[in-house]
């Protein structure tokens, strides 16, 4: 079983170092997972090797959203008092983070140098 998890890892890796040699705008693991369906194209034997571990992974994915839910049950009476205002301060920073997001996008795009190629 450690095979097929460095395996996986290996790829995501893989992926990471690419993003971020080329300056790619796309993430790392998604880079790594196009790595694996070449993979797993080329070496279609590779399915059975994986399939015990992804199925298990898979399987166990839920297990990370149970933080966030105890979370959410262990602070119910503070949801219950301040619900609407923390709905309200989410909608707010959700907003502000967009705007500033958009302002950071524009103030460099600004100061980039242009592409020469266009």
């Amino acid at each position: 079983m450690i095979v097929p998890i460095a395996l996986l890892l290996i790829l995501q890796l893989a992926g990471e170092v690419l993003v971020r040699a080329l300056g790619l705008p796309v993430p790392g693991p998604v880079v790594g997972l196009i790595f694996l369906l070449i993979a797993l194209f080329a070496r279609p034997k590779l399915e059975e090797m994986l399939r015990p571990v992804t199925r298990t992974l898979l399987g166990n994915l839920s297990l990370l959203f149970v933080p966030a839910g105890v979370g959410i049950v262990g602070h119910f009476g503070t949801l219950r008092e301040s619900g609407l205002a923390l709905i309200g301060i989410i909608l707010v920073s959700t907003a502000l983070a967009i705007v500033a997001g958009a302002w950071t996008f524009a103030l460099l795009a600004r100061t980039a140098p242009e592409d020469e190629a266009q």
